[in-house]
């Protein structure tokens, strides 16, 4: 259930439950879950929180949440049965999953799958293993159990990039330049399922993520460009599901890219979620990093 190295939110086909309605929240790493039960709570749900073990923000979602249980990272059917327990029949999936962590030795005897996620596995899937069939194929199985997977954006609207320049400080004419050669490649290496992001300077790509995450690609970039100045691009798959392909950027994203020489961060516009987007913003604005929202 990765998608790359994150999975995001998932959307409802069927409209936004009602306030007062217990809403299940599905996470992962980072603080994008926390969010997420602040938005919900906000609107007057009641947040049921199941902790992915060893991935979650254990104590900030406990201390927000109605209730809280750590579940197992593999175990579909845990759960359903878990939400279903607490009365709740929608659910967010977000935060970070490490893929990576998938291709270590004996991978298979720290995440032994119970019955529905085989299922997912041996025949929802298919031969398609892919993480958007994967990702697509959980919620098929979610929805089998009487959970249906929601699109977390309506409840942190406030924190989504929106179109155009969103610091005060506007990219360079050279940074310009590579925003407009890099924007469409972007989008190629989006539709091939590569990654959400890419490095540019002087019209070079000179890095592209993979199932790494946009904190190593920074790493490599800058290390590939040590006279700084490059633009790191970020965006979704247009093909895939938005449940499961939110990319989202942090204050942690700001400071790589100063440490590193970025000069300028463009995301998508409306599909990019900007964790504390207000102090983001003024880490950016601090360390002369440009900001653009792109349609």
């Amino acid at each position: 259930m990765m998608a790359g190295d994150a999975f995001a939110s998932t959307a409802s086909m069927g409209g936004l439950p009602p306030a007062g309605q217990a809403v299940g929240i599905i996470a992962g790493q980072g603080m994008l879950p926390v969010a997420v039960a602040d938005g919900l709570i906000a609107r007057g749900h009641p947040v049921v929180c199941l902790g992915l073990h060893g991935q979650s923000q254990e104590a900030d979602l406990a201390a927000r949440c109605r209730v809280f249980h750590r579940v197992g990272l593999l175990r579909i059917n845990q759960w359903i049965r878990m939400f279903r327990r607490h009365g709740v029949s929608s659910a967010v999936m977000v935060g970070r999953v490490a893929k990576s962590n998938m291709y270590q030795k004996y991978h298979m005897f720290r995440y032994i799958p119970d019955w529905r996620t085989a299922r997912v596995w041996l025949w929802r899937t298919g031969h398609d293993k892919r993480s958007a069939r994967l990702l697509a194929a959980v919620a098929d199985e979610m929805a089998a159990g009487g959970i249906t997977l929601l699109d977390a954006r309506p409840y942190i609207p406030e924190q989504m990039a929106e179109p155009g320049i969103l610091t005060r400080c506007r990219p360079s004419a050279a940074a310009l330049a590579d925003i407009e050669f890099g924007w469409p490649l972007l989008r190629d290496v989006n539709r091939l399922l590569i990654g959400q992001s890419i490095a540019c300077k002087d019209r070079e790509v000179i890095a592209v993520e993979a199932m790494e995450g946009t904190d190593a690609l920074i790493d490599r970039a800058a290390q590939l460009c040590r006279r700084g100045g490059w633009v790191l691009l970020k965006a979704s798959n247009p093909n895939q599901d938005i449940r499961f392909d939110l990319p989202t950027v942090g204050p942690q994203t700001i400071e790589n890219l100063a440490r590193g020489g970025g000069s300028a961060l463009v995301l998508e516009a409306g599909r990019t979620i900007m964790l504390e987007k207000q102090r983001l913003i003024a880490l950016a604005e601090k360390a002369g990093i440009a900001i653009v929202g792109r349609a």
